[in-house]
């Protein structure tokens, strides 16, 4: 008998299973999540409440959906300074449309449409992407701001409309249910980690992020994506505000000002993405944003103000990038000692 036949075969590692799913450069982020569940567990005894634990469920939707579509966005290269911003204007929109048409998609629709304004300035006016978003991140803010009566928040009184912010599926016997929100964004997610790893236009995403050139030259409309890429990124901070919408029951034209583009971006970043593009995963990004979710509620739970957690936020993205950088240099040093090899 071979030894073959006696060895466990790898693909039936379920360790190893788990290791590809998430990645071997994620397994950090893993590690970090359990030291910091730890740390606040020893310091309050409500974290483990399934109550709380389902909250920071629910309250990590709306930046895990940023996250997705940023994440696209980032592996191809550019960066999408503005979904703060369209969030907000999404989540003005879904309000107006709920009260007066009983719809749901047009918070969805304009988050898109502006994604597509974005994709247009960046392809026609050839503007650098940050310096297009960052115009836009203003733009759309007082937009938001512009098409809500007088500024301000527009109640929302539909129920069903609520219920996918808020709602919860398995309520009963002591167990809080699991957030629909929380549910719509594993969706989304799976989706995205589907597209990103296992179709064409994923391979064309990380193509044209790792090298524009090479991408052009095997025939990949780098214009053409740009605005698939934009389009999806704008859609998904759309349904973002609708989500915002839904759990508040009003359009707020200041979600814009949250910074939630900023922890979307500290998500990727810190997901294993890298300024340059061409490397990035959607669980990376999510481990990040769960990371990410639980050290919010645990300062919250701490006491800690808001402040601190702003200033521990920017610390989080400056290291997330720097270590990004250090992969970057890593691998470029390992590519040309492989090449020098070669060449002797």
């Amino acid at each position: 008998m071979s030894s073959s036949s006696i060895q466990p075969s790898s693909s039936n590692n379920p360790l190893k299973a788990i290791t590809r799913f998430v990645g071997a450069e994620n397994l950090s982020l893993i590690i970090a999540l359990v030291l910091l569940v730890a740390l606040i567990a020893s310091q309050t005894p409500f974290f483990f409440a399934p109550r709380n634990l389902m909250n920071i469920g629910m309250n990590l939707s709306v930046v895990g959906l940023l996250g997705v579509g940023m994440t696209i966005v980032i592996v191809s290269g550019a960066l999408d300074i503005s979904v703060g911003s369209i969030a907000g204007v999404a989540s003005v929109v879904s309000a107006m449309l709920v009260t007066y048409a009983g719809t749901v998609l047009g918070g969805v629709l304009a988050g898109a449409i502006l994604g597509v304004v974005n994709a247009a300035i960046i392809t026609y006016l050839r503007v650098n992407a940050v310096v297009a978003t960052l115009a836009t991140l203003s733009a759309y803010r007082g937009l938001a701001f512009l098409i809500a009566p007088e500024g301000r928040p527009i109640g929302v009184l539909d129920q069903n409309f609520a219920w996918l912010g808020s709602g919860r599926i398995l309520e009963g016997g002591g167990f809080p249910g699991i957030p629909v929100s929380l549910i719509l964004l594993i969706i989304i997610a799976a989706i995205g980690h589907f597209v990103m790893s296992s179709t064409v236009f994923g391979r064309a995403v990380y193509s044209m992020g790792g090298n524009p050139a090479a991408a052009r030259l095997a025939g990949i409309n780098l214009n053409r994506m740009k605005f698939y890429i934009f389009t999806i990124s704008g859609a998904l901070a759309g349904l973002a505000g609708v989500l915002v919408t839904a759990r508040t029951s009003s359009g707020q034209p200041a979600s814009g000002t949250q910074g939630l583009e900023l922890e979307a971006i500290t998500a990727v970043f810190l997901g294993g993405a890298i300024l340059a593009g061409g490397k990035g995963t959607i669980v990376g990004t999510m481990l990040a944003v769960v990371l990410l979710a639980t050290l919010s509620n645990g300062m919250n739970l701490l006491g800690i103000p808001t402040f601190y957690q702003l200033v521990a936020k920017g610390f989080l993205l400056v290291v997330a990038v720097a270590i990004g950088q250090w992969r970057m240099a890593r691998a470029e040093k390992t590519q040309a000692r492989a090449a020098a090899a070669t060449g002797s």
